[in-house]
């Protein structure tokens, strides 16, 4: 396992992701402002917000009908994470198909298996 630090635009929320040494879709488009995000499926307890623990919480409904919770540094708006709930009580999550690829753009390559 390996320690993967990270932070907000502004620096001022900071974050530490305990990970072993892939997702397209439309709501992730809006939110970034891009075409995709690359997401890693993090385990809460192997997450920890090591600096500004004063974040931001947006909520929607996830394409499983259940809340994505998204937090972000009120400073700057970057978001740090987010928490599914359709994810609760997974232990153990490795990554085999990417998701949504029905909303790729004409020119971005499919992924041999894809779901969505």
């Amino acid at each position: 396992m390996t320690d993967f630090k990270g932070s907000c635009h502004c620096k001022q929320t900071e974050r530490t992701a305990t990970l072993q040494p892939d997702h397209h879709c439309n709501t992730c488009k809006e939110l970034s402002g891009g075409t995709y995000t690359l997401n890693q499926v993090i385990l809460a307890k192997a997450l920890k917000i090591t600096k500004g623990d004063d974040l931001g919480k947006y909520t929607y409904q996830g394409a499983s009908g259940q809340s994505v919770h998204c937090f972000y540094c009120k400073n700057c708006t970057t978001y740090v994470y987010h928490q599914q709930e359709v994810l609760q009580g997974i232990k153990d999550f490795k990554p085999l198909v990417e998701i949504f690829g029905k909303d790729l753009l004409p020119w971005e390559k499919e992924v041999a298996n894809t779901i969505y």
